[in-house]
């Protein structure tokens, strides 16, 4: 059988994030765009979940398909996953992350140009996200935190073999739904980024494109925004990995039951991570 290198997984964590960036950034370039005609909050949230489940499929057997930066070091954290693998897997899930929010900044660029073509803040919540108007940034870091710690805490419950959760096959089904779930619930503060990469990435290639006050909130005095994204889900990241650790991991069995999903198996002198994210 052949074995996983870290090149295949870098490339796996890249076009798995990207997938699911262009379906995330896609879905919301068409309802923006389209004036609600053509979508509203509820087919960005299906698609986000969609976008999830498919960059799932993508890498997960080669990579474990983390494809979130707070994923990748709350396993580092708490489930045995490579400190050293930490640092390529984040910029293989920025770079696919950038390059998709790029295909959808070049395939919308007419639409766009036409309802904001001073690319303003009007469609800067294409690609990336901010508060929403009267919701500060202290809560706004408290809702990412949430959000993440939710996140990582149900996908650790989902990707954990002695928890008999789903089988692997179905296991991105049930991940997408999860992130399905958090946007139709805890989309309102701030966009539910819960996930550092989702939100830099196209941050960037907004930038990079038009968008001069890309790093800047969207609502109320414009404060400098982009870090909010990225400290607070990691944040949110090792609190729900510690919560479930602590709290679930260290009470059941030793051994999972006959039929389950496999979660990090030893392959000779490395170790395979099938978690998702």
């Amino acid at each position: 059988m052949k074995k996983n290198n870290l090149w295949g997984e870098v490339w796996a964590e890249m076009l798995g994030t990207m997938v699911l960036i262009l379906f995330g950034t896609g879905v919301v370039a068409q309802v923006v765009t389209g004036d609600g005609a053509q979508g509203d909050h509820d087919s960005i949230a299906w698609a986000w979940g969609i976008g999830v489940t498919l960059g799932i499929y993508v890498a997960a057997r080669i990579s474990g398909a983390h494809l979130n930066p707070a994923v990748t070091i709350a396993l580092a954290a708490f489930k045995g996953f490579e400190w050293r693998k930490v640092a390529p897997y984040i910029a293989a899930q920025v770079v696919g992350a950038f390059v998709a929010a790029l295909i959808v900044r070049a395939t919308y660029a007419d639409l766009i140009a036409t309802i904001d073509p001073d690319h303003t803040y009007d469609t800067q919540g294409i690609f990336s996200t901010s508060p929403t108007a009267g919701v500060s940034i202290p809560s706004a870091f408290l809702d990412q935190i949430v959000g993440t710690a939710i996140l990582v805490f149900v996908i650790f419950a989902l990707t954990t073999a002695a928890n008999n959760p789903p089988m692997a096959n179905i296991g991105p089904v049930v991940v997408g739904l999860l992130v399905v779930g958090l946007g139709m619930a805890f989309g309102g503060n701030a966009g539910y980024a819960i996930n550092p990469a989702r939100d830099f990435g196209p941050r960037l290639a907004s930038w990079l494109t038009g968008y001069g006050d890309a790093w800047l909130s969207t609502s109320g005095s414009h404060p400098l925004y982009f870090w909010l994204p990225i400290v607070a889900p990691i944040i949110g990241g090792l609190i729900g990995g510690a919560m479930f650790k602590y709290l679930i991991e260290n009470h059941l069995p030793d051994e999972p039951e006959a039929i389950t999903v496999s979660e990090p198996i030893q392959e000779g002198p490395r170790q395979v991570t099938d978690t998702q994210a």
